[in-house]
């Protein structure tokens, strides 16, 4: 029988875990991925809208990124917000669709991604590590009313220290996977 507070806690850190992964997937590493565009904001009927929203976004080869726009009369606009985005690609139009072929990394720009992983993956751990402090006090706060017992909030205590230290363990793996990826040519 597992404790709300505990229940929240876990949920809370998978999304924040979910979320830094997520983050380390739009980085990127010389193959093409979706993600690497898919936040891109376009200029569509008078507003703007994730790339996600107004496109079918595919990659057909590991080294170019296909964009097919639902509506091709925004294809022009498509191709202006990746070159506007700052993603260092440039994008070219094929008749109603776009095709955004990537360029080789260089060595400087390799480790400039394995740098702002590095500050992702310790955003991530900070917010893991705040979860964990609110998830403590509100068990501790549990104790002082009388909700739960000592027993139980020593036994609380080390099930969070153990999700705490399994999911930054986690987003460590996951880091030291994406800096591989981003060495490696």
């Amino acid at each position: 029988m597992s404790h709300p507070i505990i229940t929240d806690m876990q949920a809370k850190m998978k999304n924040a875990l979910d979320r830094t992964l997520h983050e380390f997937g739009q980085i990127r590493t010389g193959k093409a991925s979706p993600t690497m565009v898919e936040g891109v904001m376009v200029e569509a009927y008078g507003s703007m809208m994730r790339l996600k929203e107004c496109a079918a976004i595919s990659t057909p080869d590991a080294r170019q990124i296909y964009i097919q726009p639902w509506d091709k009369g925004i294809t022009q606009a498509i191709a202006k917000a990746i070159q506007t985005a700052n993603l260092g690609l440039n994008p070219a139009v094929d008749g109603g669709n776009v095709r955004v072929p990537l360029p080789e990394l260089s060595r400087e720009r390799r480790q400039e991604f394995v740098k702002r992983a590095s500050v992702m993956a310790e955003e991530g751990r900070v917010q893991v590590r705040n979860i964990r402090h609110g998830a403590m006090d509100a068990l501790k706060k549990a104790q002082k009313d009388g909700k739960i017992s000592e027993d139980d909030l020593k036994r609380f205590e080390k099930e969070v220290q153990a999700a705490t230290d399994k999911t930054i363990k986690d987003i460590g793996d996951n880091l030291a996977k994406k800096e591989k990826e981003l060495t490696t040519m």
